[in-house]
């Protein structure tokens, strides 16, 4: 391969790297934040009068949600870890074959 079509390819890479960046990056910014907010109306008739936390006699109390299941992201985090390891191994492989052996020879 010719070192004037290397260059090209290299920034033809570089380019599309860059162009696939910003089109995630360009995606990510509407995704919808998880700020919960609520009008001063609502707020105020759902918070109790009395300083003890107790309505009319009945006790104000969270539910009892448990742990959130993580077995999922845990699972799809190490299998991209793994992808994107594969990828990296892949390439580099790929790069020595096209620019042979160290040194020259």
């Amino acid at each position: 391969m010719s070192v004037a079509r290397r260059a090209s390819s290299t920034a033809r890479r570089s380019l599309l790297t860059a162009t696939a960046a910003g089109t995630l990056l360009g995606v990510l910014w509407f995704v919808p934040s998880a700020n919960a907010t609520q009008d001063e109306a609502a707020i105020r008739q759902q918070t109790p009068t009395s300083a003890s936390g107790v309505e009319t006699g009945k006790d104000t109390e969270l539910a009892d949600t448990g742990s959130p299941n993580t077995t999922p992201y845990v699972i799809g985090g190490t299998a991209m870890l793994g992808l994107g390891a594969g990828f990296l191994a892949y390439s580099i492989r790929r790069e020595r074959e096209d620019y042979g052996p160290l040194g020259g020879a």
